[in-house]
């Protein structure tokens, strides 16, 4: 919890800076493009601050109302973020479109293109880091955050080009159209995480590699099973099945059975509880 805390104030940390230093490159410059790049930095901020939170109050463990855990709350914090995103690149179109329609000169474009270029680098390197323990930690909290990042460092670094080109044809049009684009890719994005954040909230199966590996280990031991039930919260896993045994083996050999199964499927797939119903084989319940 402590490494999911810690990561997720670093990208506050650095998005609050990036904040501040394309709003003034953007007015500065009077760049459409780079002030829309400061508000996706700002819903980066947001987010980011939205997964502090979540991150923390996930990992709290079950309690009497929440026996599962609260691990779907980094599930909602993914949703609000997607969100998020989809409102700021609305809002960055409505201002290329504006621009597009009232043309006004971009100025200091070399002031500009080094913070787009500094903005690239440094969400580069911090997504990186945001992923690695997202993957480490199974945080879609964490992996929205990075999500954001990834893109901004593409986003950022068109922008850049977008006023070079500028400063070598002189057509200023290239600016809001470069805008537009931008918010393009933030559609996408808000888009993929919103698929990836809202499928555990209705209590969609686990991948089905992440289910095979429960018909492997079962296979494994020759067992026979049926009912399989699967979910998500967060990091957690949950599983219920039905296994079928002897009828006349002895309780301490089924419980041995069961307890071997669990620590095999929890040793692949970490955070997983499995509640297991046991049958007299051949007696095939619905």
């Amino acid at each position: 919890m402590v490494k999911k805390v810690r990561t997720a104030r670093l990208s506050i940390i650095s998005n609050s800076s990036l904040i501040v230093i394309k709003l003034g490159a953007g007015i500065i410059s009077g760049s459409v493009s780079i002030l829309s790049e400061a508000i996706h930095s700002a819903m980066d901020l947001l987010a980011a601050i939205i997964a502090f939170f979540s991150v923390k109050v996930s990992d709290t463990p079950p309690d009497e109302r929440h026996p599962y855990g609260h691990g779907k709350y980094e599930n909602i914090s993914g949703v609000i973020e997607a969100f998020l995103i989809f409102v700021a690149a609305i809002w960055i179109i409505y201002e290329a479109i504006g621009k597009i329609i009232t043309p006004t000169e971009v100025e200091k474009v070399g002031i500009g293109t080094v913070v787009m270029v500094l903005s690239a680098l440094v969400n580069f390197f911090v997504s990186r880091k945001l992923y690695k323990v997202a993957r480490e930690t199974d945080s879609i909290a964490l992996e929205a955050d990075a999500l954001h990042l990834k893109t901004d460092v593409f986003t950022s670094a068109g922008v850049a080009t977008g006023l070079l080109m500028i400063l070598v044809t002189g057509w200023q049009f290239l600016d809001p159209a470069i805008a537009i684009i931008v918010a393009g890719l933030i559609l996408k994005e808000s888009y993929v995480l919103l698929k990836s954040a809202y499928s555990p909230l209705m209590d969609v199966s686990l991948s089905e590699e992440e289910t095979r590996i429960f018909k492997e280990e079962l296979a494994s031991r020759n067992l026979s099973f049926h009912n399989l039930k699967t979910r998500k919260s967060g990091q957690y896993r949950f599983a219920d099945l039905h296994l079928e045994l002897p009828a006349n083996m002895e309780l301490n050999e089924v419980h041995r059975i069961c307890d071997e199964i669990e620590s095999s499927i929890s040793r692949r797939l970490p955070h997983m509880e499995i509640n297991i119903h046991v049958e007299p084989a051949g007696s095939l319940q619905p």
